[in-house]
């Protein structure tokens, strides 16, 4: 086994048990299976970016992989607004009434 591909698989795992972490938090009536896997995808391309953006070998790599990054975390942190947004939908606006009044 190869160094590189080692490396690979250590990303591969962290990028995975990073991704379950997110959509783990967020309450399975809020989000679709879409905008869970979404989550899921832009966890694994913060990891990949970070990963890029850190190793340096070359200028455009840390400036490619710090693009990656801030796309991915701008998506992830819109998701839990959108899903903030709509628990603000379900909220009532005024004082709850009893059942015969």
């Amino acid at each position: 086994m190869t160094a590189e591909l080692l490396s690979a698989l250590y990303v591969f795992m962290l990028a995975a048990f990073i991704g379950f972490e997110v959509i783990k938090r967020v309450s399975p009536l809020l989000h679709t299976p879409l905008m869970s896997l979404t989550n899921a995808l832009d966890a694994i391309a913060i990891v990949g970016a970070i990963v890029l953006a850190g190793q340096g070998e070359s200028q455009l790599e840390t400036i490619l992989g710090t693009m990656a990054l801030v796309a991915a975390t701008i998506n992830v942190v819109a998701g839990f607004l959108i899903t903030d947004r709509m628990l603000g939908m379900f909220k009532t606006s005024g004082p709850k009434r009893q059942a015969g009044q």
